[in-house]
């Protein structure tokens, strides 16, 4: 089964809109054939969504670092669990084991883990698609501030081009279906990395 990786926060943030989304999004997954690949927590934004799929008889990996794999975060409903030994494992394997990526509403990891991914495809590391989930305009300060960098010349015109957003999860995942990435440099190569 073919699967998205999905970054996410810890927290469930203040609106329950965020997690209706997160719920709606594990949904459209399994609906769309997709598996999910994700930080292997049971709480916050990471349980709702995994919780979501495997309700609606989805497949969920989870991949979580030694430090973070106890009782209170481990999602002890995933069966597929991959415990490694530090962050940058972790999201290499999550990125190994995906297709596509998706980032909902989160914190500093989200961002992080969002901004890497994007990072990787310009230097054409990759060429998966990216997706963000823009509930309730959580990332609409993050996208003016992106074209802010592309209007200052930091980034490159093309690279807006890089991911795609919606904030419906079947629409978002059909601009995922049909998303071109922009060729990019290959300014080093994954074996490289």
């Amino acid at each position: 089964m073919p699967n998205i990786c999905v970054f996410c926060g810890s927290n469930f943030g203040q609106d329950t809109v965020y997690r209706q989304a997160a719920t709606a999004m594990g949904q459209a997954l399994v609906e769309g054939g997709w598996g999910l690949v994700y930080g292997g927590g049971s709480v916050g934004m990471m349980g709702v969504i995994a919780d979501a799929v495997l309700g609606a008889g989805g497949n969920v990996i989870g991949v979580i670092p030694e430090k973070l794999a106890v009782v209170e975060l481990l999602h002890t409903g995933v069966r597929d669990m991959r415990v490694v030994p530090t962050m940058h494992v972790r999201k290499a394997l999550m990125a190994e084991l995906s297709e596509r990526f998706i980032a909902l509403p989160g914190g500093y990891g989200t961002f992080e883990e969002l901004f890497e991914v994007i990072t990787w495809a310009q230097l054409g590391m990759h060429s998966k698609p990216i997706g963000i989930l823009n509930t309730n305009g959580y990332f609409d300060a993050l996208l003016e501030f992106i074209d802010r960098s592309i209007a200052d010349g930091f980034i490159k015109p093309a690279h807006r081009g890089l991911f795609v957003v919606s904030a419906d999860p079947e629409d978002l995942l059909q601009r995922l279906q049909n998303h071109q990435m922009p060729a990019a440099p290959k300014w080093i190569s994954p074996a490289q990395s």
